[in-house]
């Protein structure tokens, strides 16, 4: 549990100051940081609320939550246009669709899959090694 707290906090950490200091990285990050970042947290918050699931589950879970938050965007109600515009609702809900970003979205839970399955699911069965 502890272990992907640590990564929510990491990914939200890494992914402000992507875009805080855009300017310091090479465009192809700046531009798809953020949004990779943001996809990769959701993966690693859903793990953390369903831990004994499979990893398949915060997978699709992740896909689908980040899918409908891109697709939500395309209704332009003016509530939740104004909404968008708060710091809080524009990095939970963003701005606008783009198609790009469910390409961002899937390389980060993909990101993130293989963090959870290579290190901290390895981590599980080699530190018993060392006991």
């Amino acid at each position: 549990m502890v272990k992907y707290a640590a990564a929510i906090f990491i990914t939200i950490v890494l992914g402000l100051g992507s875009r805080r200091y855009s300017y310091v990285f090479p465009d192809v990050i700046s531009e798809n940081a953020g949004d990779i970042l943001w996809a990769s947290m959701v993966y690693f918050g859903f793990r953390f609320i369903w831990m004994k699931r499979k990893l398949a589950w915060a997978v699709s879970l992740g896909v689908i939550f980040c899918f409908g938050i891109e697709f939500s965007q395309l209704y332009q109600a003016e509530w939740i246009v104004d909404l968008r515009r708060t710091a809080v609702g524009s990095l939970v809900l963003g701005r606008g669709f783009l198609t790009i970003d469910l390409l961002r979205y899937v390389i980060g839970i993909a990101i993130a899959y293989g963090v959870d399955k290579y290190v901290f699911q390895r981590s599980k069965y080699t530190t018993s090694l060392w006991r």
